[in-house]
């Protein structure tokens, strides 16, 4: 071979070779850098900031208040240590990666039990599978009803589990039914769902009884004295107002957000934020897309309501007989047909507003997570907790500030209702009311 020839062949190789060895690292790491901004909702995160997002996460005790994952683990006797069935998006390893430190399974119980009967065996049985699912994994989960066993959880680190009742029906109008709840594990109930029950008026029910009736006040002083959070998510705006009124602990809104942002009836208006935090209370942001961006949201959701229209007719008919059947498919059919997600931005939004009104000592986190299936890009699932704490870091909250945020506002309020019924009773039902609705 000439040496001319040779010389350019020499260097056509190393353009070769050199082309080989840069573009797989520079390919990896645009890939890297496209998942890393998928996963937050951004184009890109700092490093540094994300290290110090994930060190303070480490520390800080992390309570989510409402979770639905409960309904499938009810229904399918789902094990929290397989992968989530779709849509839900639950399960330990999720749980681990993001960071929590404590859980409130919620025992939501639809309203028509409230018609074919069954509420309180409904919850009995919701009750058992958060039961059933610490006892399966005792290496990664404990069962906890104060705040001094989340405490214990994060030190011995492990997953705390606690239940919320979510729909006052449960009770089915009976205080003693209430106290046999507490003595099982509940620690808090919310005071309706959706529809409005025997004793209290719902943010989206009829208005029959302005607000809570007076069993409802006697409902909310005896969750007092047993040490039960009182939840006023979901009630309508006089209902909220009327426990403030009568509790004399403060009061929890376990999955709210701000109603000056997105208005719709699930959320909180300013003055009712204003009086949470006189009472000391805790308003614990829900992540569900409508609740974050209603009128971006809304319309998207009508147009795929009537998109899905048929199909969610037929199962309405092929599960008549079936609630639990048919919100599972239902779920299925939505998760199956996304909205567009929302910028995570959006989330952080409800939480800079709340601090504003109400005060950094007065919200928290409650995403609703398997409760509904459209969340923020970033927010997605329980895995994705630490991205809440790297954009609080990037509006400049402190350290002390996100970790009151994750769950320190949570536990002061817990165990604030902790030390009021130790002061109101010593016994369960030695001094409670055996008082009851007959219909």
């Amino acid at each position: 071979m000439k040496p001319r020839r040779l010389l350019l062949s020499i260097l056509i190789s190393l353009l070769i070779f050199s082309c080989f060895l840069f573009a797989v690292p520079i390919g990896a790491q645009r890939t890297a850098q496209t998942a890393q901004g998928q996963s937050t909702g951004s184009s890109a995160r700092d490093k540094a900031l994300w290290q110090k997002a994930r060190a303070i996460h480490r520390r800080a005790i992390v309570v989510d208040t409402h979770n639905d994952i409960t309904t499938p683990m009810t229904n399918d006797d789902f094990d929290l240590s397989g992968t989530p069935p779709a849509p839900y998006r639950t399960n330990i390893a999720r749980m681990k990666q993001g960071g929590q430190t404590a859980e409130f399974f919620s025992l939501y119980i639809k309203p028509w039990y409230v018609a074919h009967g069954g509420a309180a065996r409904r919850t009995l049985d919701m009750i058992d599978s958060v039961y059933r699912a610490v006892e399966r994994h005792p290496k990664d989960l404990m069962f906890a009803t104060t705040s001094t066993d989340i405490r214990r959880a994060k030190a011995q680190g492990k997953i705390a589990c606690l239940m919320g009742i979510e729909g006052g029906h449960a009770i089915e109008n009976s205080l003693p039914t209430l106290r046999e709840f507490y003595r099982l594990g509940v620690r808090y109930m919310t005071l309706t769902w959706n529809n409005t029950n025997d004793w209290a008026d719902a943010g989206r029910g009829e208005k029959k009884h302005n607000g809570l009736s007076d069993f409802g006040k006697e409902v909310v002083r005896e969750m007092n004295r047993l040490g039960m959070l009182v939840d006023v998510s979901h009630v309508s705006d006089k209902t909220m107002s009327d426990a403030l009124d009568v509790s004399k602990a403060p009061v929890i809104a376990s999955h709210s957000s701000a109603r000056a942002l997105s208005n719709v009836p699930r959320n909180i208006p300013d003055d009712l934020l204003r009086r949470i935090a006189k009472n000391g209370g805790v308003v614990q942001v829900n992540f569900y897309s409508v609740f974050i961006d209603q009128t971006t949201v809304t319309p998207q959701n009508d147009e795929r309501n009537q998109r899905l229209k048929a199909q969610q007719e037929a199962l309405n008919a092929k599960y008549a007989d079936d609630p639990e059947r048919l919100s599972e498919e239902s779920d299925k059919l939505e998760g199956a047909n996304p909205l567009p997600p929302l910028p995570l931005s959006k989330l952080i939004d409800h939480i800079d507003h709340i601090v504003k009104v109400a005060g950094i000592d007065h919200v928290g986190l409650g995403p609703d997570f398997d409760g509904a299936t459209d969340f923020p890009e970033g927010a997605r699932d329980v895995s994705m907790f630490p991205n809440i704490t790297y954009e609080l870091l990037k509006r400049g909250y402190s350290e002390q500030d996100i970790r009151k945020i994750l769950g320190e506002n949570l536990l002061r309020v817990f165990g604030r209702a902790e030390l009021v019924a130790r002061k109101m009773s010593r016994s369960i039902s030695g001094d409670g009311s055996t008082r009851r609705i007959n219909k």
